[in-house]
């Protein structure tokens, strides 16, 4: 959400892959990065669309999704879509139901109001100068995708990872998304001084590890 490819997990990513003689896909999603199209007309559905495409088109055979914030959201939604394609799953900091939980919940009433009446919300963001412009069709059409009030079918091993001192999405998102998963393999890794970012060496080594285990158990090797 409101970040690209070209960040330091998403290229340590690629460079982990290839150390391991494995194949990896980065991408930005509409409206973020190199990708045409205005953020602000970007929903969950549309962002899960643009997912699919790249999963359907540019890869083949068993794959391992790993999503960072909305993209463990996202990773999650794909394989309830493509089961007979994903194989294992790495939530870093995983934020599903985020815009329904962590945003529209957390507005007061003037806020509210603002967003109802002109369609658009700015929040500020410690990860950006500029305020986060927050949409009303985000949110309302955020409640379709929404996966914390139910169990999640998914059909593969998944691996949390967490920071305990993550400030925009709480660590306890990742008991909410253990309880729910219904497949038996859902492991979480918690860093008792991580950050949502999770970008240090340290964070990074937990993600491979994360990685590995999926990897190997998804793909039986």
């Amino acid at each position: 959400f409101m970040s690209d490819m070209e960040g330091t997990k998403a290229q340590w990513l690629d460079g982990f892959a290839d150390a391991a003689g494995l194949s990896c896909i980065r991408f930005d999603y509409s409206g973020h990065g190199r990708s045409e199209g205005n953020f602000t007309d970007g929903t969950i559905g549309a962002w899960l669309d643009d997912a699919l495409d790249v999963l359907d088109h540019l890869t083949e055979g068993p794959q391992v999704l790993a999503g960072s914030s909305m993209g463990g959201w996202i990773a999650l939604l794909v394989a309830l879509r493509r089961p007979e394609r994903v194989r294992g799953i790495v939530g870093i900091a995983a934020a599903p139901d985020f815009t329904e939980d962590l945003i529209h919940r957390e507005l007061d009433d003037a806020q509210r109001e603002t967003l109802m009446r002109d369609g658009i919300l700015h929040l500020a963001s410690e990860y950006s100068e500029t305020a986060y412009p927050i949409t009303r069709q985000l949110i309302e059409e955020g409640r379709n995708h929404l996966l914390l009030n139910a169990p999640i079918a998914v059909p593969c091993p998944v691996s949390l990872v967490h920071g305990q001192m993550d400030s925009d999405v709480p660590w306890q998102t990742a008991i909410q998304i253990m309880e729910r998963i219904a497949h038996p393999q859902v492991t979480a890794t918690f860093i008792k001084d991580g950050d949502h970012r999770l970008s240090r060496e340290q964070d990074l080594a937990r993600i491979g590890t994360a990685l590995n285990d999926v990897i190997w158990s998804g793909l039986g090797g």
